[in-house]
């Protein structure tokens, strides 16, 4: 017994789910994931054929001793939804979530534009 039901796009922490088609249950527009207000923002640097993505962010940090100021990066695995598709080099917006996997607690919920500043993290 096959039923069709429509998914329709929920809005996830004020942004707007795409109209596309999803299969994905940890989508956390169409799927049944929540998320959380832990929000990061970075850009995708690999990505995998099992919909998981790496992000990647810089931030500077004060070395006292020496009096300079070091770039220290961050990186972190994250669920990338079949219906964002990011891509390598794409700035996405992240959200925590239940553990998706055993090193996957995040899933991308927006691909940012390089002209909009809309979350300061």
């Amino acid at each position: 017994m096959t039923t069709t039901t429509k998914m329709i796009p929920r809005t996830v922490l004020g942004i707007p789910g795409l109209q596309q088609p999803c299969t994905d249950r940890k989508c956390p527009f169409h799927g049944e994931i929540t998320v959380k207000k832990e929000l990061f923002r970075g850009k995708v640097v690999k990505r995998d054929i099992n919909r998981s993505a790496t992000i990647e962010w810089f931030s500077s940090h004060q070395v006292p001793k020496y009096e300079r100021v070091e770039l220290r990066r961050s990186r972190m695995r994250v669920h990338n939804p079949s219906c964002l598709n990011a891509q390598i080099g794409e700035e996405v917006l992240v959200a925590k979530t239940k553990p998706l996997s055993k090193t996957k607690h995040h899933v991308i919920i927006q691909k940012i534009q390089k002209n909009s500043l809309q979350v300061n993290s």
